[in-house]
């Protein structure tokens, strides 16, 4: 029959990306989801069944991901532009992300063999909070990027006193945002990288590495899953398990030279992880 040869041809198709990071969807878990009901619903279609309505997130990932980042900047459209917004309500969290933050980039700046602490890059900085509290007191000069625009302009007032630290303000999703070539010490990605798509992830990391100056890092700090992968529907984000991070990160030429759990974290919570990158 001739659906038979369609389903060898579709079958080979994906049989070569088994083993490699998913090209066109946010993680592994999800890649194999999105190829088995899609496959189905291919060979619906071939037998003459009646239409069968493909897996929800099939089609928008088919069509370039956009939904995938559409819903991202819906939710953010709702998020107050507070301290409370940026943490997801749960301000107490506060003190604790900042203390163990500013542990961790002591560790890589100021020293010999160490980043300068001239400039920085606070990714999805929202508001600013990562940079008043732990890039503004270490660096001489602050850059900020966020896709929202009204929390840029919240922060020109949220930063405070230090504000004219913060030289310039891009406002781009990351997927569409390339820094400048070789001007950071320090590229700090916080609570970002699951709005990314496993590619698109890869594809700002390599962007980032360019960036960066001599003996510069990148830091990110992030939810990671405790296995597998899991779909946020709510905010259109995903929480990557920690191996799913290195092999995104490997195939960057990137080297995570030291990675930390963050403590004090109440159990119920999602494990948060900071990994140093150069």
């Amino acid at each position: 029959m001739a659906w038979i040869k369609a389903h060898h041809a579709f079958k080979s198709r994906w049989d070569g990306t088994d083993n490699d990071m998913c090209r066109n969807s946010m993680s592994f878990f999800l890649h194999k989801t999105i190829r088995s009901d899609f496959f189905s619903s291919y060979l619906f279609l071939l037998e003459g069944l009646p239409l069968v309505k493909l897996f929800t997130l099939t089609s928008e990932i088919i069509n370039g991901e956009m939904q995938f980042y559409a819903r991202a900047k819906r939710f953010y459209e709702d998020v107050p532009a507070t301290e409370e917004g940026m943490m997801g309500d749960f301000l107490e969290l506060n003190s604790i992300d900042v203390e163990a933050s500013c542990g961790f980039l002591r560790k890589f700046v100021g020293g010999p063999g160490k980043a300068d602490t001239e400039y920085a890059l606070d990714c999805g900085c929202g508001i600013g909070r990562v940079t008043r509290y732990v890039l503004l007191p270490s660096f001489s000069s602050v850059d900020v990027v966020d896709m929202m625009d009204n929390f840029l302009f919240e922060a020109l007032s949220y930063i405070g006193k230090d504000a004219q630290k913060v030289k310039d303000y891009f406002c781009f999703p990351l997927q569409q945002f390339t820094p400048p070539i070789k001007k950071y010490d320090v590229i700090w990605i916080q609570w970002v990288t699951g709005h990314l798509t496993d590619k698109d992830l890869m594809l700002f990391l390599i962007r980032c590495k360019s960036s960066l100056k001599d003996d510069g890092v990148i830091i990110i700090k992030d939810n990671v899953g405790r296995q597998g992968c899991v779909l946020d529907q709510n905010d259109s984000s995903v929480i990557r398990e920690i191996e799913i991070l290195r092999n995104i990160i490997a195939k960057c030429n990137l080297e995570i030279i030291c990675a930390e759990k963050q403590l004090d974290i109440p159990e119920q919570f999602v494990p948060i992880w900071m990994l140093a990158l150069k």
